[in-house]
């Protein structure tokens, strides 16, 4: 059975800050699709215990963007960029049958690649969709000005062979496949 990631979509990321636009609308696309079919959705909070962190635990960053918390099945917090480690996302799936795990959300450079990875590791057939994923850095902060992140990392992941990257348009043909 497939089931959806969808990682750190919450406050701190998704505000009027940064301009996400048309990843997070196919982000909620994703979203609603994996609702129609009536498969599990993930949503993975990343908390901290820290008052000044954004993602602190009983801050307003911390909670999942209000439009998509009506997706999950379930909530899995996290406290690293894997949704793997020290959570209970590995039982939740084997409670679901869970094989496949389809990654959407932020930051695609670190929670969404790590996840992947770690899903990857687990034995899962992974699937990442590169348009619904996003991150609030620029190249600017890894001092390369015109790096695209989001397809930089979809690119690292396709050349591994281990992970299936998809546009929106090729996950609506995967999908029905």
């Amino acid at each position: 059975m497939k089931a959806l990631l969808a990682i750190d979509m919450q406050k701190a990321l998704i505000n009027e800050r940064h301009d996400l636009g048309e990843r997070v609308n196919n982000m909620e696309l994703i979203l609603k699709d994996f609702s129609k079919q009536g498969l599990p959705i993930f949503l993975i909070q990343h908390t901290s215990e820290n008052k000044e962190d954004p993602f602190y635990i009983n801050g307003s960053g911390a909670e999942i963007y209000p439009p998509f918390k009506k997706y999950g099945t379930e909530i899995i917090q996290k406290e690293t960029p894997s949704a793997f480690y020290q959570t209970n996302l590995l039982e939740k799936c084997k409670t679901y049958n869970v094989d496949e795990l389809v990654i959407i959300g932020l930051n695609t450079e670190f929670c969404c690649l790590f996840t992947a990875i770690a899903a990857y590791d687990r034995g899962f057939k992974v699937v990442f969709l590169e348009d619904a994923t996003a991150t609030v850095n620029n190249g600017d902060i890894y001092e390369m000005k015109d790096l695209d992140i989001p397809d930089f990392i979809g690119t690292v992941l396709h050349w591994s062979k281990t992970v299936n990257v998809l546009d929106l348009d090729e996950y609506k043909e995967w999908r029905n496949e």
